[in-house]
């Protein structure tokens, strides 16, 4: 039986549209997709008859944890979702929670910082390189477990935007891999990304 997956989103769904790309029918799908907002991903997600989910509150744990159950879902996956998860869902959840940040976890994470701030902050603190992270999640804000991350060079020529768009790329390696290697696990675990070196080099 494949890993049944639930994805939440805010945004326009890239990540989810990787994830979705990547996985194997036979090792694990996406089943839900979850949005606290009329994001662009929910049509995205039900163009390819995936169930679909607004919330109305997105603070009510009850409307998650009905909207998860009665999917099925193994796995909750945040990608590109903004607000925090209510408590009595990651509690239900607990080691069962994932999320992509655009940066190298723990520098430039917490409450607020998402998308372009992100990027924004790295440039600010002069920082060489950057990234993406995928860690569990907790009651706080990019607070959880790393699981792995993917490097890539801060260019002296950079603007917010251009190194936005270098840790998508890099987002859209990471985020898949990890699911791959929990839907195959049978839980989220650490791991090595296949060829990182060579991922690296190529995202520079």
């Amino acid at each position: 039986m494949n890993y049944r997956i639930a994805v939440a989103v805010s945004g326009r769904g890239s990540n989810l549209e990787a994830l979705c790309d990547a996985l194997p029918a036979e090792v694990a799908e996406v089943v839900l997709v979850l949005s606290d907002r009329d994001a662009a991903a929910l049509p995205l997600a039900a163009a390819r008859g995936i169930a679909t989910h607004r919330l109305r509150a997105h603070d009510d744990a009850t409307e998650w944890l009905q909207a998860l159950d009665a999917s099925g879902a193994e796995l909750l996956v945040l990608a590109g979702y903004l607000r925090l998860v209510p408590a009595e869902v990651i509690a239900a959840f607990r080691g069962r929670v994932l999320n992509v940040h655009p940066s190298l976890l723990p520098r430039h994470g917490g409450p607020g910082m998402y998308g372009e701030r992100v990027h924004a902050a790295v440039l600010a603190a002069g920082d060489t390189e950057s990234g993406a992270t995928v860690h569990l999640v907790d009651e706080v804000y990019d607070r959880g477990q790393v699981l792995s991350q993917l490097r890539v060079p801060v260019r002296e020529d950079d603007t917010a935007a251009s190194l936005a768009g270098r840790v998508l790329t890099a987002e859209h390696r990471l985020l898949p891999a990890a699911v791959l290697a929990a839907a195959r696990a049978g839980r989220p675990i650490v791991f090595d990304l296949p060829h990182a070196a060579s991922a690296a080099t190529e995202l520079s």
